[in-house]
């Protein structure tokens, strides 16, 4: 198979630029737009991210179910998602983000109705554009490319609102306007890059297309215990992730009396994205993407102590934890995507059933539960200490945001690490998989080829369709088990 081409690499990359108008403006800034625009309480605005995100967690096993399900002849499994509903997802982008003043109750009721909606939009987008890079490449270092592509993109997105939004959030600013405005305008800029997706990333592992049963999806994904183990770990990594980005505006803000900050920590992450990006394949490659998800991690927990120790006011030493902490999530995010498509193989290779879409969805699944517990836990300790918006903090609030920013992120950040301590899927044992497959494949195929002459010459029309799904389940059972890699 060729190698990808540069422009389905920046393609790929730009699907996830699109994702993330309508995400990472919510992740950053749906928490300071609920409190301090809509009027919302923090405790109000926890239980609602808690609630809507983890409904928004179910949605992405819906979607996943549906991407199983489908397949278009022009545009591949996972395209038609991206094209169709990407418009819907930005619109619902704006209409999160236009809470009207219509009494307490049906503030917070529009509020609920409408950050749900938007997640089942995105979940419909983002789990056939997440399933979509195990349909371009099956090599290691390609698929590490495109995961550094993808967060290239988000990142970008996410300095760009760092950079130039960020820094408008203060008191007496007409936060509303600002937030009208800028979603209208990634409505248009999120649709041309979702249409340079859908037109450049396209579907390159040609595979059958079954009507996979619900059991046979359950199966697949019982036992497949590196999806479980990257499932659990991600849900702690992004818990704590979620805590710290919900809160890191209120943390230079508040805490360290900063806010002209946010652009430079912006910079600043973009830059290590840009160096990541361009040696990870090669330290994927030296070391694994376990170890390098695991070391990566460990930064994370350095930059949170960091964070919850340092004095308020002690501005360099704060904010290099924060910068600390940030570059760690990076790392981790980059290669995360990887891992989860190599548990998709691992599946295939279990039980003989590729399940792209639920093997994504269920990964989605605990990552979407860990959002909604991260950001949950950010509001909720902003409610603990007390927080009042539009005027100076008490030292209990103070130490609400550090609690959010630094030790709830460091904490949930260790357990990640111990339970990806035990994931065994790597990267030898990966490259053994591929070929045990192709070989299965290989198989099947000429099974189906021998079968079809003697199923005409006896005028038997179903046996020659019978034959092959046949074959490939008793080569799928002679599968011998691989060795354990310890690299």
């Amino acid at each position: 198979m060729k190698k990808l081409s540069k422009l389905s690499i920046v393609g790929y990359g730009a699907g996830d630029a699109a994702n993330n108008l309508a995400f990472t403006t919510a992740t950053m800034f749906l928490l300071v737009y609920y409190t301090d625009v809509a009027g919302i309480s923090a405790a109000a605005a926890g239980t609602l991210l808690l609630v809507v995100r983890i409904f928004d967690a179910f949605a992405d096993v819906f979607a996943g179910r549906m991407v199983d399900r489908t397949f278009s002849k022009r545009f591949g499994k996972f395209r038609p998602f991206i094209m169709f509903g990407s418009i819907p997802l930005l619109l619902l982008s704006v209409a999160t983000f236009s809470v009207p003043q219509l009494g307490e109750s049906g503030t917070l009721l529009y509020a609920y109705v409408t950050y749900a909606a938007l997640g089942l939009a995105y979940s419909l987008v983002n789990i056939p554009y997440g399933s979509l890079a195990g349909a371009m490449t099956q090599d290691p270092g390609e698929r590490a490319k495109l995961g550094s592509a993808r967060m290239v993109g988000g990142l970008l997105v996410g300095s760009a609102l760092g950079i130039f939004v960020a820094p408008l959030i203060k008191p007496g600013a007409d936060l509303q306007g600002t937030f009208t405005t800028i979603t209208l305008l990634f409505v248009v800029i999120g649709a041309a890059l979702y249409f340079f997706t859908v037109m450049t990333a396209k579907e390159r592992v040609h595979r059958a297309v079954p009507n996979v049963s619900v059991r046979q999806s359950m199966e697949t994904l019982k036992g497949n215990k590196p999806l479980l183990m990257l499932c659990i770990s991600s849900f702690f990594f992004l818990s704590g992730y979620l805590a710290l980005t919900s809160v890191q505006l209120y943390y230079l803000r508040d805490v360290l009396g900063r806010l002209d900050l946010y652009p430079v920590l912006s910079i600043i992450q973009l830059a290590a994205t840009f160096v990541l990006a361009g040696f990870m394949p090669r330290l994927v490659r030296t070391i694994g993407k376990k170890r390098v998800y695991i070391y990566s991690s460990v930064l994370t927990v350095i930059g949170g102590a960091i964070i919850f120790f340092t004095p308020a006011g002690q501005i360099w030493i704060g904010f290099s934890g924060l910068v600390i902490s940030l570059v760690g999530v990076l790392a981790v995010n980059i290669v995360v995507w990887a891992l989860e498509a190599d548990t998709v193989e691992y599946g295939e290779w279990k039980t003989g059933v590729r399940t792209e879409g639920i093997t994504y969805a269920l990964f989605s699944f605990t990552r979407k539960t860990g959002q909604a517990v991260g950001g949950a836990l950010a509001a909720y300790a902003l409610a603990l200490g007390g927080y009042k918006s539009g005027g100076a903090q008490t030292a209990d609030a103070l130490f609400g945001i550090q609690l959010a920013a630094g030790a709830i992120p460091a904490v949930l950040t260790i357990l990640a690490v111990l339970v990806m301590s035990k994931y065994k899927l790597t990267d030898a044992m990966h490259a053994e998989i591929l070929t045990e497959i192709q070989a299965r494949r290989t198989s099947g195929e000429a099974a189906a080829s021998e079968a079809a002459p003697e199923s005409a010459s006896e005028a038997a029309p179903d046996a020659a369709s019978e034959a092959a799904p046949d074959a490939a389940g008793k080569t799928a059972a002679a599968a011998k088990p691989l060795p354990t890699s310890t690299n």
